[in-house]
């Protein structure tokens, strides 16, 4: 025999002697159905596994298995990799447990339960948020390419088929009733900046008669430039001054400004502007609406719209031939509040036009 297994057989006997004396003294005290195993390691016989007790997970290892691995170590021997004994429960800590996936789904967080729900909270209104109906304008997002989509009401402007303004071209020229002003009365009046253009509402008692049918006047404003052309041109300016019948229904008369002299209306209107926007003021003179008609009082006539939202048609317009002049001053005044502010023409779809002789 060779001499490395002459030294190590002592050192195996002894680990032997002290594995099984082990085992006889835990035997003394064990259960009767120990015994068996006791007896067996004092013949040197492999003794039986002893199953553990129902009270929890705990394995106990053969004593021959303890032995060998004892004898493994002493002797320098190293386990297989990977090789486990199937006998040994193995826990392994947090810290050494395999990485999770990547790139698998987070497990949704276990929230605590609340005994009781909370009321839900109203969301606070955002600051941007849209507290009044859409702001319609005359360029950009609010221009009147986008009018009929802005609301439910606006959609004539986009779908309606006599809308205003029109370029008034190929007018019948025939015997037209004259319009009837009856604006003898000197008249109170309020002047208001509404974001949109200069208006002017003006007291009762001025009114038109035209086609058998009574309006009355309720307001006039301005554009810059004049919404209206005759063939193809534009006037610097134009009022247009509405008016109501007993119906509800609207009769719109366009006067065309051009540069030239100053128009006194038009300087009493200025001489009232408010400070603000949306502040109504009213003024302590007094003005004479015939001072604002042409002398020449012909005119084109056909059906329309309204030229701003809702764009309701069915309006009556009565477009004077003759303008009347303003002065550039004037012109300068309204255009630092609105530098432009007329809707682009609109398709004429074939309206008869009629013209004044």
């Amino acid at each position: 025999m060779p001499a490395c297994c002459l030294m190590l057989r002592p050192i195996a006997l002894a680990l032997f002697a002290l594995s099984a004396g082990g085992a006889v003294a835990a035997a003394e005290h064990a259960p009767a159905p120990k015994a068996a195993a006791a007896s067996a390691v004092e013949r040197g016989e492999a003794a039986p596994v002893v199953k553990a007790a129902k009270t929890g997970p705990r394995i106990v290892q053969d004593p021959m298995d303890m032995l060998r691995e004892k004898l493994a170590q002493k002797l320098g021997a190293t386990k297989p990799p990977g090789v486990e004994n199937p006998n040994v429960l193995r826990v392994v800590s947090k810290a050494n447990a395999p990485a999770a996936d990547e790139h698998a789904p987070a497990a949704a967080p276990v929230r605590p339960v609340r005994r009781q729900a909370l009321a839900a909270k109203p969301a606070a209104a955002s600051p941007h948020a849209e507290a009044h109906p859409a702001h319609w304008d005359y360029a950009g997002s609010g221009g009147p390419e986008a009018w009929g989509r802005m609301k439910p009401e606006f959609m004539t402007c986009s779908t309606g088929t006599r809308q205003s303004p029109i370029d008034i071209r190929d007018g019948i020229k025939v015997n037209l009733d004259p319009v009837q002003f009856d604006y003898n009365k000197p008249s109170g009046f309020r002047v208001i900046d509404n974001g949109h253009t200069v208006q002017v509402n003006v007291a009762a008692g001025n009114s038109i008669e035209v086609m058998g049918r009574h309006y009355e006047l309720v307001q006039f404003h301005f554009h810059r430039p004049s919404e209206e052309r005759i063939d193809g041109r534009q006037f610097d300016m134009v009022v247009h001054l509405v008016h109501k019948d007993i119906d509800g229904r609207l009769a719109v008369v366009a006067v065309l400004l051009d540069r030239g002299s100053a128009q006194p209306i038009v300087q009493s209107v200025w001489n009232n502007l408010p400070l603000e926007k949306g502040e109504e003021l009213a003024a302590r003179s007094t003005i004479n609406l015939n001072e604002l008609l042409p002398a020449e009082r012909a005119y084109f006539t056909y059906m329309g719209s309204l030229t701003t939202p809702p764009c309701s048609e069915g309006v009556l317009w009565m477009v004077m031939k003759q303008p009347v002049p303003i002065s550039g001053d004037q012109i300068d005044i309204f255009a630092r509040l609105y530098p432009m502010n007329a809707r682009p023409v609109q398709p004429a779809a074939g309206r008869l036009i009629k013209e004044s002789n």
